[in-house]
């Protein structure tokens, strides 16, 4: 446990908050400072080898399994080790933002893990980060308990009955600017991590289970490297063993597709496995291959899990886990119940099909991000697994993928539909909206949609300008016919601000790589100032 003089304390610039001096205490925040002193620079140089690989890629570098790691890939002896306390059956995970009402259900779902998701599921608000720590600090010890003023109440069941705790912070391109260190801002992701590290490691510990993380948007082996010592050195200044930590890196870009045996082999002693991430592995590609026409995708609709180059990523990722002992998991299931029975059968069948596949292929366990579908996907791995936790048996020989293989989008390729033009651009813009408003997980057309998926639609239109499939004339007149939709529907949106963050990160000639990063310094930081 730390017991030195607090002589890295960060420096809070946003003023006090109800119970923020729960989370924001002296010794957290010296914490976080050592994270920060020691790991600010390496994310620096994270973010430049980011800048230099895209460059590279493209001028027209292919992008291939890495010769100078075929060692690692070859070996066959080294293993990830055995699950830890809290995960060893992963078979339904639910995924949802840090807000009190979310904890308790996604805690009480029948689902096995919770991901606590600061990253796309979380507009990172000050107040949303810090409520969000305390809702997991709360709930760790057993007192979110609490009744909503029109009496709905909210109440953890038996410990033994709730989900595993994983915590889910924010990507490596986002700082969190209400923290500061050395006169920068701290990197948000060593902001989130470490306040909860900080204060609930040795509670979950104490509670059976541990520590356990969800990785965003990693690119490479080397951010996998990053995390790792970051939890190293964590772990030591706490006095918690090595290894007790736990993290699934959740496979969402596309070279990170090309380097999975390489992550799971720099994060060995704290590995618990990949998972897929179709939304952001998508916005990945247009990043990444954007500038091609052979990478040129369809309507989002179109897009499903049985495309021949997702279906490539998802079988050698469980190919991967599981000639290394690490578990599988696979994709999110986003519908969101209705009250129409017919089209909640339609699309509970899509879920079940989905989630079949994906059992049968070998997977341990899906994600789902709304309570009513844990029974669904529940029901199809209990079928599969027939009273097994896992089936990291199932070592998959029989896959066998090639760099082409993984690129082998053109299969699927066609130009837009005027549907899926308009669709893009009204959930881009409603996403918008609600995020700048503080929701980060927000109900658009029947789905759950999050950070990820407004990136997606704001990029594949800026793809679909670029290739001149869409004219920009077109474009215009369905942002002001759905910014005028807007404007109507949601009565609070700042329909202009909207539109300018729209205009800003999809009709720009060259595609920002995030949308957050803009909206949180113009608009959220604001906001906190202004006292909103």
């Amino acid at each position: 446990m730390l017991t030195s003089a607090l002589t890295h304390r960060v420096r809070v610039l946003a003023a006090p908050g109800h119970r923020h001096d729960e989370i924001l205490t002296p010794a957290a925040l010296d914490f976080v400072g050592r994270l920060a002193d020691a790991f600010t620079d390496r994310r620096r140089d994270v973010l430049k080898e980011r800048r230099r690989l895209a460059l590279r890629l493209a001028s027209g570098s292919p992008l291939d399994f890495p010769l100078v790691t075929s060692a690692v890939r070859a070996d066959p002896s080294w293993r990830v080790p055995p699950p830890a306390p809290g995960l060893t059956d992963r078979r339904v995970e639910i995924t949802g933002p840090p807000e009190r009402r979310t904890t308790v259900d996604a805690l009480n779902s029948g689902a096995q893990v919770w991901t606590a998701d600061f990253a796309d599921a979380t507009s990172p608000t000050w107040e949303n980060i810090v409520g969000g720590q305390l809702s997991l600090l709360d709930a760790v010890e057993r007192r979110i308990d609490f009744v909503t003023p029109e009496g709905r109440e909210y109440r953890l069941g038996e410990p033994a009955r709730l989900a595993t705790v994983m915590v889910r912070p924010r990507g490596w391109h986002l700082d969190e600017e209400h923290l500061e260190y050395g006169g920068r801002p701290v990197p948000a992701a060593l902001a989130d991590f470490g306040l909860y590290f900080f204060h609930c490691a040795q509670r979950q510990i104490d509670a059976g289970r541990g520590p356990y993380f969800c990785l965003p948007k990693l690119e490479n082996r080397h951010e996998a490297r990053l995390w790792n010592d970051i939890f190293v050195l964590a772990q030591d200044l706490l006095g918690i063993p090595r290894g007790t930590i736990r993290a699934t890196v959740v496979v969402e870009t596309v070279t990170a597709a090309f380097e999975m045996e390489e992550i799971l082999h720099e994060l060995r002693e704290h590995s618990a496995g990949l998972g897929t991430g179709r939304r952001d592995y998508l916005f990945s590609l247009i990043k990444t291959f954007g500038h091609r026409t052979d990478f040129l995708l369809p309507d989002r609709a179109k897009v499903t899990t049985t495309a021949p180059f997702l279906r490539a990523c998802t079988e050698l990722l469980v190919r991967t886990c599981h000639r290394r002992g690490a578990h599988a998991i696979g994709g999110l299931a986003a519908h969101v119940p209705g009250e129409d029975p017919a089209a909640n059968e339609a699309a509970l069948a899509k879920v079940r099909l989905d989630k079949e596949r994906e059992a049968e292929d070998g997977f341990d366990g899906s994600r789902v991000a709304h309570p009513g579908l844990v029974p669904v996907c529940r029901e199809v791995f209990d079928g599969v697994l027939a009273g097994r936790p896992h089936q990291l048996d199932r070592t998959r020989d029989d896959v066998h993928v090639t760099p082409a293989d993984l690129l082998s989008v053109r299969r699927i390729s066609s130009p837009p539909t005027p549907e899926g033009v308009r669709t893009g651009i009204a959930v881009a813009l409603r996403y918008f909206a609600a995020w700048l408003r503080g929701e980060g997980a927000v109900a658009l057309y029947g789905l759950t949609e999050d950070a990820a998926a407004a990136e997606f639609a704001r990029a594949q239109i800026w793809q679909w300008l670029r290739h001149r499939v869409i004219d920009r004339e077109t474009v215009l007149r369905l942002l002001d016919e759905e910014a005028a939709a807007l404007g109507t529907e949601y009565p609070w949106a700042p329909v202009e601000e909207v539109r300018a963050l729209f205009e800003r990160t999809a009709l720009a000639g060259e595609l920002p790589l995030f949308f957050t990063p803009d909206a949180y310094a113009r608009h959220l930081v604001r906001r906190t100032e202004a006292g909103a």
